[in-house]
């Protein structure tokens, strides 16, 4: 990926909608199956690229960004449950300057004087599996993963065998989450390795090792039977908290020292608080140190100690801003491409893949790694047979980084113009660094990822249709789009009559699909797999619009208002687009969903087969409406918008506690505005909102209103 930005917006939508793509995949990869594909320096990458797209384009941003988004929907196996309080990521910095820079990001929001210090602790971040343990009356009652942030795996019966895991608390408080990492020791991996490879060949089996610790610990504790993991070196270590009736300290540091005498592992290396300049020597300390830890670590985390400044500083996206991870620096080294093979994605996207000779980077045996697009193929000027530097920051897969042999003269290795699944003519469209397949429904490899996509854990979560029963079905010719799956009642006794289903498997099967026709509206519209529309864009438009068929109806009026529109007499191309993607977004009128969602909406319904496709979808289910739990207040139902410089609330804040009160948060003013906020500098839209009648109130009128609703 190139650090220069899209020369155009239209560009920048179409890169930012690929990444999107491909981060929620390894998101789902890394958290929801245990098994990644690239390393957490590509992701870091991928992350950070995403981000300079964002802030050169910020009216792009939406609320499913991958800035916003933590970790990936839970697993089928083990019951979900919503966490009392989210449970964040955190933003990552690479070099000291973005340290500097999160310090002052911290400062200007609190709006602190220059003689007023920060300060911050520091600690390890320990490569492991983040779990939530949940005390009442001082006695353990649940255990979670984190899963996307909001709902996580029920993992109680198996957190319960963790030594590090204290089943009874003394001073705690009444309710109290403790939050950490489950986490497997270096030596302890390995031994369980020699174990699991020992008793696959006393069986006669091929072993199944785990690909590092972190795998390791994910995939013991997310066992169905909690015997397994009681048989599995799980350690678990603490650092922070979540829901709580009381906080038993004033600080980070008080915090965490409570955690320790509660009887909770801390890490020994925590210390502070520091200024930035402590913070950065102990981050060098905490490195010294690395190789030597029995854990793995990949950086350093320092928060904001005071607590009251962590309130106040609060979150964003997927992040607190009182808190960074400063990344350690990538460990690298050198093999041979042997060859590149091309993946054929969900939406048609031809991935080129490189096939190494296996080496040895941190630890760790790695075969393949992702070289992303044409692009970077050029840029490296790669082809089979080149020695390679691989770079890898604590995963399975590594990115390349630089080419060793490209002086070498050898035959070129050329991206295919056509298809490598169907035949289909392979496709670079305008603006856009991704080739695609142009096969559609055709293509097997989209087909079945298109399904599979549908049945996922972040749709529709259907048990039993993987993808190996997929394939199966398709070959058969049983399912070809998604009402298909909820007719696969008519072939019940074509399945009993075939090898490996049984009459329990086949009814289990399809009871699984009876269960899904309700299904949650917002996961039926992810699992469509429209483009630019994840799952938070869907929950945000089914707040504003509830019903799903009215989104079928906002289509056919976005569609209409773009065959109204015309440029004027003059006018040039790209200041028209700009006129009608705003009238796009203000007609959808939701906050965060800009023209990119509504051009994908009436791009999608207005293509017949979609129609189509929609409609007999329907006829098989019956979503129903989305509810959203708010307070009732005098604004409830109402839509607002914010202007002008808010002085006791961010803006972040403001629209928080606006749809807290049943209230919707536009980004402009229309004729469906009901109020209007207004702070010091508001321009434009207060002057709109005074041509159209709209109540127009002060920031102190909307913290009355805030105050009586709560």
């Amino acid at each position: 990926m190139t650090a220069e930005l899209p020369r155009t917006q239209e560009d920048a939508a179409a890169e930012l909608e690929r990444l999107a793509a491909e981060i929620a995949r390894h998101n789902r990869l890394y958290h929801g199956e245990d098994a990644p594909e690239i390393s957490d320096a590509d992701y870091d990458a991928l992350m950070r690229r995403n981000a300079a797209v964002e802030a050169g384009y910020p009216e792009l941003v939406r609320t499913d960004s991958p800035s916003r988004q933590v970790g990936s929907a839970p697993s089928g196996h083990l019951a979900k449950v919503a966490h009392a309080r989210q449970m964040f990521s955190l933003d990552n910095a690479f070099a000291d300057e973005d340290v500097a820079d999160f310090l002052g990001r911290v400062r200007r929001f609190l709006n602190l004087g220059d003689g007023e210090p920060v300060a911050l602790t520091a600690e390890p971040k320990i490569d492991g599996l983040s779990c939530s343990l949940r005390y009442e009356n001082g006695t353990l009652v649940q255990a979670l993963t984190r899963g996307d942030g909001r709902v996580g795996e029920d993992v109680t019966a198996n957190a319960r065998t963790i030594a590090d895991v204290p089943q009874t608390l003394v001073g705690a408080p009444e309710v109290f989450e403790v939050r950490g990492e489950v986490y497997m020791a270096k030596d302890a991996f390995a031994a369980l390795n020699a174990r699991l490879l020992a008793e696959a060949e006393a069986a006669g089996k091929e072993a199944r090792q785990f690909a590092n610790p972190r795998n390791a610990a994910a995939g013991s504790l997310r066992q169905k039977e909690s015997a397994v993991t009681a048989a599995r070196p799980l350690r678990f270590l603490a650092w922070g908290w979540g829901e709580t009736s009381a906080l038993p300290g004033e600080a980070q540091a008080d915090m965490v020292a409570a955690l320790r005498t509660m009887g909770f592992p801390v890490s020994d290396l925590f210390a502070g608080p520091f200024d930035l300049d402590g913070a950065l020597a102990q981050y060098r300390a905490i490195e010294a140190r690395r190789a030597d830890l029995p854990f793995d670590i990949d950086g350093v985390v320092y928060k904001v100690d005071r607590l009251d400044w962590q309130t106040r500083l609060g979150y964003v996206g997927r992040a607190p801003r009182w808190g960074i991870a400063h990344k350690f620096p990538a460990e690298r080294a050198q093999t041979t491409l042997q060859r590149i093979d091309i993946q054929v994605g969900r939406t048609g996207k031809l991935t080129p893949v490189a096939r190494l000779e296996p080496v040895t980077v941190g630890g760790v045996v790695v075969t393949n790694a992702t070289l992303h697009n044409a692009d970077e193929i050029e840029r490296l000027g790669v082809r089979p047979g080149d020695r390679v530097v691989l770079q890898r920051a604590g995963d399975v897969i590594p990115q390349i980084v630089e080419n060793l042999t490209r002086d070498e003269v050898r035959e070129l290795w050329t991206f295919p113009s056509h298809c490598p699944d169907c035949r289909s003519e392979a496709v670079r469209e305008e603006g856009e660094v991704d080739i695609r397949c142009t096969g559609g429904l055709i293509c097997p490899a989209q087909r079945l990822e298109r399904l599979r996509h549908f049945v996922s854990r972040g749709a529709l979560d259907i048990e039993g249709l993987g993808e190996k029963t997929l394939v199966e079905f398709l070959d058969l010719g049983w399912i070809a789009e998604p009402a298909d799956i909820f007719r696969l009642s008519g072939h019940r006794d074509d399945l009993l009559g075939r090898e490996g289903w049984k009459e329990k498997s086949v009814d289990n099967l399809l009871a699984a699909v009876e269960a899904k026709r309700s299904p949650d509206p917002v996961r039926l519209l992810f699992g469509l797999g429209i483009r630019h529309i994840g799952v938070v864009t869907a929950r945000d438009l089914l707040k504003r619009y509830a019903k799903l068929p009215t989104l079928q109806v906002l289509a056919d009026e976005l569609v209409a208002l773009r065959a109204g529109m015309a440029p004027v007499l003059g006018e040039p191309s790209q200041k028209f687009q700009a006129r009608l993607d705003k009238a796009i977004a203000e007609h959808i009128g939701v906050e965060n969903v800009g023209a990119a969602v509504g051009h994908a909406l009436a791009d999608f319904f207005h293509e017949p087969h979609n129609r189509t496709l929609w409609d007999d979808l329907l006829a098989e289910v019956t979503p129903p409406d989305f509810v959203v739990e708010t307070r009732e207040s005098e604004v409830s139902g109402k839509t607002l918008v914010f202007t002008g410089k808010l002085e006791t609330l961010s803006r972040d804040e403001a629209k928080a506690q606006a749809e807290s009160l049943g209230a919707r948060v536009a980004g402009s003013v229309s004729a469906k505005t009901d109020l209007v906020v207004a702070g010091p500098d508001a321009g434009s839209k207060l002057k709109k909102a005074a041509e159209l009648g709209i109540r127009v109130i002060t920031e102190a009128e909307w913290c009355t209103i805030a105050a009586a609703a709560s």
